[in-house]
């Protein structure tokens, strides 16, 4: 007799990017075990999946390269590396022991942990914790540093705070005009093209990118305008606008006199950069340059009058730059002189990992606590010291950011250590996400204890003393914040591998281990009631959402808290969790389009910002002077593919995905391919001090002709971050990704072959 048809459906969202596409798992358990994805109704996606969401399912199945219990490396007689299979007591009493002993040797912050915007709200928090008070060590950062602080270093200054989007992704449906910088969001996160589809049906689409990006492609046909700016031309073509705004009359003076500060300053700075002289540093035209700033003035002038809204949305691809703050908060000015935000459409920036907003909101950030709160704020230690049940001066002070702590751990100097000694990572690829892969490569080897968290034999967890198998995004609970603010529910859908554990669990058996025997819970549900106390009254503020509330289909922006908040958060934000709250709209009675409850402050800055006064922040930008590229050498840029994500350490093991993108490419001008011997499909040395890349030749007409372009989701020789440096941006430690200098060659045969 046949066996009956077992399912059943799990509603969740997708273990990428910050969209958080809703998506339902059928899980098929009878009478063939299996997983199917379908996209789900919610208002960023709208039932849609992208290539990478559709085949989310496939790294859940049973898989041959899956981690399935701790590995501890070993050395054999002739140096051979290899790993043995442990068992969870022994590696755990082996790093526990180690840490000690390390700790005891050179102090507590010879122990570093580098965390993930991938991590789940609970796991985040956790990490943070766990650093701070079972390691006590200052020396945590995470990757989001590779990503978001520029953007959020800009938006705290001009705001008073950070939030990606301050807005629902919806209300860009009813724009006319989207200026967009930066950003390949058609390949990146293909379902948010859709709510651009407003301002491409009014002519209102403005892409700034190097390439002619699939984003830059949808303004063909009259939908808009692509700008080609020679790269780091960004911050200069920004002010350029913002000088013809000025001299022309389109900026909004009864907003600039009610809600803003600085803003002569910051004409003052901008009345330096006419067409003309931009012209030559951006390589836009000065026409053109005219012709966008009327196009944003006008759409402006016409949304004060009751038109359609007019909004600014920035990217990595001005932001991963050594001026990607000065750039970030010339575009935030931008939109405050036309006033924009919280009035007639608004300034955001598109978070791109999955909990990239949430993972800089826990504490996992060297210089902040959970909730967006100070790590030298007296208030906000005290508040979390409470939290924890330690004294506020047991709280270690900043540590240093990401790139530095990798840049540095593992060396040496004759007073002693420079950098970390032991290093725990989770959630991230280091080997190949950090810039100037060779040198962390080389410092990672160097470390006395590498420890990397992962479901899948990483390029840095290769290079670990420990392994420790953890949990995929469909087998456990807890909650993500997407890139407009919205906290969301994970849902645990399938049973992991038997040997594999949560973060959760590894943090309170790590914990014990250490000496700290509580403080540490391992259910998700209660770590996020204690992260609605540590972030009561905070910027970030969850306090009034619960885990029955998101489960009864609530939807939550932050700030929503609880009850009045005292004025804990004010040395952080400037205003309480309630005053922001209150300075966005009031929706405690409105439904969303699906029909959620709205809970929280969907739409910030309705009447103040951030700051104590309530008034927005402008200053003069002046950038510094770009290093051209010397004779023979092109301006290497990097970024993302549709089919990749991050390290490529899921997308790679995706066979579709795999065959769609299988190796490295570089994309070059036809031009620039004769100038250098290049032919399509054929393979090139991409080089510079750092390293070399080889990769296939991409020919392609769309990308200026002094740019290359390689994708950074491969590893080894196909790393593109092998040629990056380890410059950072002085305000927010964000290493330069976008602008290398290279030189370019012709692969020889042997080099093509490896």
């Amino acid at each position: 007799m046949p066996t009956p048809a077992k399912t059943r459906e799990v509603t969740t969202h997708c273990p990428y990017c910050a969209l958080q596409c809703a998506m339902t798992l059928q899980i098929n358990e009878a009478p063939e075990p299996g997983i199917t994805v379908e996209g789900a109704q919610f208002p960023t996606n709208r039932g849609r999946l992208c290539r990478k969401g559709s085949t989310a399912a496939e790294l859940l199945t049973s898989r041959s390269d899956r981690l399935r219990s701790p590995m501890i490396a070993e050395t054999d007689d002739d140096g051979a590396r290899s790993f043995r299979e442990a068992s969870w007591e022994e590696a755990l009493d082996l790093i526990a022991g180690r840490l000690r002993s390390i700790q005891a040797a050179h102090g507590r912050d010879a122990v570093g942990v580098f965390g993930s915007g991938s991590l789940t709200n609970e796991k985040t928090y956790a990490l943070g914790k766990f650093a701070r008070v079972a390691l006590g060590t200052s020396q945590i950062d995470y990757n989001g540093r590779f990503c978001m602080s520029s953007a959020a270093k800009a938006s705290t200054e001009v705001f008073g705070l950070d939030r990606g989007l301050p807005f629902p992704l919806t209300d860009l449906d009813a724009a006319c005009t989207v200026l967009l910088l930066g950003s390949n969001v058609a390949d990146t996160m293909p379902p948010f093209v859709q709510h651009l589809e407003g301002a491409r049906s009014k002519g209102g689409l403005i892409v700034v990118d190097p390439r002619s990006s699939a984003t830059a492609e949808l303004t063909a046909d009259g939908a808009g305008f692509h700008v080609a700016p020679a790269p780091g031309g960004d911050l200069v073509l920004l002010l350029a606008l913002a000088n013809v705004l000025f001299d022309e009359g389109y900026t909004d003076q009864d907003y600039l006199a009610q809600r803003v500060r600085g803003a002569e300053d910051f004409r003052r700075s901008a009345a330096a950069w006419w067409p003309e002289r931009a012209q030559a540093d951006t390589g836009v035209g000065a026409d053109q340059i005219r012709f966008i700033a009327r196009r944003l003035g006008s759409a402006a002038a016409e949304a004060r009058q009751g038109g359609d809204p007019v909004f600014i949305l920035t990217g990595r691809g001005v932001e991963q730059h050594r001026d990607g703050t000065d750039t970030a908060r010339a575009a935030i000015s931008l939109a405050l002189i036309l006033g924009l935000p919280g009035a007639h459409g608004g300034y955001g920036t598109l978070t791109g990992q999955g909990n990239g907003q949430g993972g800089r909101e826990m504490g996992q950030k060297s210089d902040q606590l959970p909730g967006l709160r100070s790590i030298t704020s007296p208030t906000d230690r005290a508040h979390i010291a409470e939290v924890w049940d330690v004294a506020p001066e047991a709280i270690p002070g900043p540590g240093i950011a990401a790139t530095q702590l990798l840049h540095t751990m593992g060396t040496r100097t004759e007073h002693g250590p420079e950098g970390v000694r032991a290093l725990l990572v989770h959630g991230s690829n280091v080997a190949v996400s950090a810039p100037d892969t060779s040198r962390v490569l080389e410092n990672l080897r160097a470390l006395d204890l590498l420890v990397v968290a992962d479901f899948f034999l990483s390029e840095t967890a290769a290079e670990a003393d420990v392994v420790l198998p953890v949990l995929q995004w469909a087998e456990e609970d807890g909650t993500m914040t997407s890139l407009e603010g919205r906290l969301l529910r994970r849902r645990r859908a399938v049973d992991p591998p038997s040997g594999c554990r949560s973060e959760l669990w590894i943090f309170a058996e790590l914990a014990r281990r250490l000496g700290t025997p509580t403080g540490f819970s391992t259910d998700p549900a209660e770590v996020f009631e204690e992260i609605r106390r540590a972030t009561a009254g905070a910027a970030a503020d969850y306090s009034a959402m619960s885990w029955e509330l998101l489960d009864a289909g609530h939807a939550g922006y932050w700030p929503h808290p609880a009850v009045a908040a005292p004025a804990a958060g004010a040395d952080h934000a400037g205003l309480s969790a309630s005053e922001l709250s209150a300075s966005g709209t009031d929706h405690s009675d409105e439904l969303t389009s699906t029909g959620e409850p709205i809970i929280g402050t969907p739409r910030m800055f309705a009447s103040r910002f951030a700051h104590p006064d309530g008034r927005a922040v402008l200053r003069a930008i002046r950038p510094r002077a770009q290093a051209a590229p010397r004779a023979e050498e092109l301006t290497f840029t990097t970024g993302r593919l549709m089919e990749h994500y991050q390290s490529g350490n899921q997308t790679r093991r995706v066979p579709a995905l795999d065959a769609a993108h299988p190796q490295v490419t570089v994309q070059v001008h036809p031009a620039t391919a004769r100038q250098f011997g290049l032919v399509e499909d054929g393979f090139a040395v991409v080089e510079n001090a750092q390293g070399a890349l080889t990769a296939k030749v991409v020919l392609d007409a769309g990308i200026r002709a002094d740019t290359i372009f390689s994708p950074f989701h491969f590893a080894g020789r196909s790393a593109a971050n092998l040629l990056t440096r380890g410059l950072t941006d002085p305000h927010s430690k964000m290493p330069e990704f976008k602008n290398t200098p290279v030189r370019i060659r012709p692969a020889t045969s042997l080099e093509a072959a490896v």
